[in-house]
């Protein structure tokens, strides 16, 4: 089994979802007390997809984050480096055009999509600004990005609590219910590495993201942040 470390290299990431790609969508609804149905739906709402937009759902993984998108009648590409999560996937949706991709290198043309979109993704990336350059890159002027990742909670006794969670209970719990344990301590220590909030909304500027903005979702132990690619013809006019 792999564990990937904090420099998340991109073979040792890619093999840790592998690992627990049977039981990855089981062992979230567990350890977030079945929060992560309310957060996909916070997402689904933010992306706010039309029919025949196309949407590139991002660290897609079994697809459960892409269907939402195809209820609203978009088309949607889930995609994904972990080739263990989209075989799974594969096998549930069979209609979905699941794509092999690595966020820091997109095998997408500029300006192809209305709406990128990641869950729970982006941290795990060797270099988030290389992805969301990228991102930006792939989306078409006028278009928008939403990133669901976990951040800081904002009230400070919940903080401490919401650490001493992540770093003792869950281990445990993910031992019981998934196929790679050790994933989860991974994952624990990459989200008490993450950026905050506004940590993160500034490194969406940098990228070339205009009115970025962030919502708290469960006081902050998820955030919601949505740029836009600005349009020059709109600008002008």
């Amino acid at each position: 089994m792999t564990r990937a470390s904090l420099n998340k290299q991109p073979h040792e990431v890619a093999s840790m979802f592998d690992d627990v790609a049977e039981r990855y969508d089981l062992t979230n609804d567990v350890l977030s007390l079945g929060q992560d149905r309310r957060w996909r739906r916070e997402v689904a709402r933010a992306v706010d997809a039309r029919p025949a937009q196309k949407v590139l759902d991002l660290a897609a993984g079994t697809a459960t984050s892409s269907l939402p998108f195809t209820r609203t009648g978009a088309y949607v590409v889930p995609c994904d480096f972990s080739l263990g999560m989209l075989q799974v996937g594969k096998k549930k949706h069979t209609w979905l055009p699941f794509t092999a991709g690595d966020a820091t290198r997109l095998p997408f043309k500029d300006d192809t999509f209305d709406a990128v979109t990641i869950s729970f993704g982006l941290r795990n990336v060797q270099d988030t600004d290389a992805a969301l350059r990228e991102m930006y890159r792939v989306t078409r002027p006028g278009g928008r990005v939403v990133i669901c990742e976990f951040s800081h909670p904002t009230w400070a006794p919940f903080r401490t609590v919401y650490t001493e969670y992540l770093m003792r209970a869950l281990p445990p719990v993910a031992r019981a219910v998934s196929s790679n344990p050790d994933a989860y301590v991974y994952l624990a220590e990459s989200i008490r590495a993450w950026p905050d909030q506004p940590g993160l909304a500034e490194r969406l500027r940098k990228a070339g993201w205009s009115k970025v903005a962030w919502r708290n979702l469960t006081g902050g132990v998820v955030a919601l942040h949505r740029g836009f690619k600005e349009d020059p013809g709109l600008r002008e006019s």
